[in-house]
């Protein structure tokens, strides 16, 4: 029977972390994560778990060691923000196309500058062509929920990739909400036993990890890296199937919100989905308009073919992006729905907002004027400018 608890976002990873009991964690400390290792090395001082907890002196660092323990043979991951994700820069592209299954708990924060703590998609986003999975969060329930599904989609024969789980810094992070836990031999029965096939430890086969490659060779990595990023669409579906089955909550690459009929229809990623509902639940109880939410959980893979099916016959589409591309068009979720609309040859007016930048406010409020710029849009059929801002001060505020 599920266990029910009250935890912040951060605290909700940590207790999977617990539940996996992984065997390696270097970490070094930067806001909004900071807790999430620190809860865990509470666990390992309290003789909880013994996973080896490394004290490193950047973040850098804290990647590096990951990768050498993944590479090892060890199941391995770290946590980190912001500029710390920065630092790990190099070190994010050497994991994927070493094809190391680590995990990272990544608490979405804004990055410098100018200097900001609070929530946006600017680091996360900054690394969606690195070569990693890419798993967001709305609540704390589904942070919990996807980082205990992490480890078998990373480890997977058929994949052998890293995952960033990400949730919004501060307000899944640091926000307390009821959500309901999974027993420990219910997890551990989900996520196994890591028994990996090639590591460096094995003495009865001699490797090297992340060797030169030149060019005769590197471009044949980086296809192999592609087809393991389209066979993890498959491998996610199957794992969220395995844990709908033990849980009862269904997973998929996004969520439908009120779609069935939907005419317009935002499209957004992370906390602020919570918002656009009850503005979507206000506007239908009050004035019946057809309105809808695509909530994208999964962006890499990107479904770009079932996002497509999800959002033809719509009218008009707002595509919510929490970070800056400094394009002439869009942002970066904007890019890739717009890609998708093309080549389903979608009729849809689609107009990009950027909003939530450096933990801005949105309100329901917001969201049922972009429903009503929508409604504008599909009548009109004219867009004065494909992207706007959302809550911008004027410049005499």
């Amino acid at each position: 029977m599920a266990i029910r608890e009250r935890l912040s976002g951060n605290e909700a990873v940590a207790y999977a972390i617990k539940q996996i009991n992984p065997d390696v964690m270097p970490a070094f400390p930067i806001t909004p994560s900071t807790e999430i290792p620190q809860y865990v090395a509470n666990y390992i001082a309290n003789g909880e778990i013994d996973t080896e907890f490394i004290h490193v002196e950047s973040e850098h660092s804290a990647m590096s060691a990951t990768l050498g323990a993944s590479a090892a043979g060890a199941r391995a991951l770290t946590a980190t923000s912001s500029c710390g994700m920065a630092l790990m820069w190099e070190e994010l592209y050497v994991a994927a196309s070493d094809r190391l299954p680590i995990v990272l708990a990544l608490v979405n924060r804004a990055l410098t500058g100018p200097i900001n703590i609070n929530a946006d998609h600017s680091d996360s986003m900054g690394a969606r062509d690195s070569g990693w999975i890419q798993i967001y969060a709305e609540s704390n329930q589904e942070v919990y929920d996807n980082f205990l599904q992490a480890f078998p989609i990373a480890e997977d024969a058929r994949v052998h990739l890293p995952v960033m789980i990400c949730q919004d810094g501060f307000i899944t992070s640091h926000g307390v909400e009821n959500i309901l836990l999974v027993e420990d031999e219910k997890v551990k029965e989900l996520v196994g036993e890591y028994h990996p096939e090639h590591f460096l430890l094995n003495s009865r086969e001699p490797m090297a990890v992340g060797p030169y490659a030149v060019s005769n060779y590197y471009m044949e990595t980086k296809r192999a890296q592609r087809e393991a990023m389209k066979n993890a669409k498959t491998v996610i579906l199957e794992l969220a199937a395995r844990f709908e089955e033990m849980t009862g909550r269904h997973y998929g690459f996004f969520e439908e919100y009120c779609m069935e009929d939907a005419e317009y229809v935002v499209v957004i990623i992370g906390s602020a989905a919570g918002t656009c509902k009850a503005a979507i639940d206000k506007i239908r109880q009050t004035t019946g308009k057809k309105v809808g939410l695509c909530k994208i959980r999964v962006f890499r893979p990107f479904p770009e073919e079932e996002l497509a099916e999800a959002l033809k016959d719509r009218k008009a589409i707002a595509i919510m992006d929490r970070s800056e591309m400094f394009s002439a068009t869009s942002g970066p979720l904007g890019a890739e729905v717009r890609a998708a609309l093309y080549g389903a040859k979608s009729q849809a007016e689609v107009v990009n907002y950027f909003y939530g930048l450096g933990g801005r406010d949105i309100t329901v409020e917001d969201f049922e004027q972009v429903y009503e710029r929508l409604e504008q849009i599909a009548e009109t059929h004219v867009i004065e400018d494909m992207y706007d801002y959302i809550g911008l001060r004027s410049r005499e505020q």
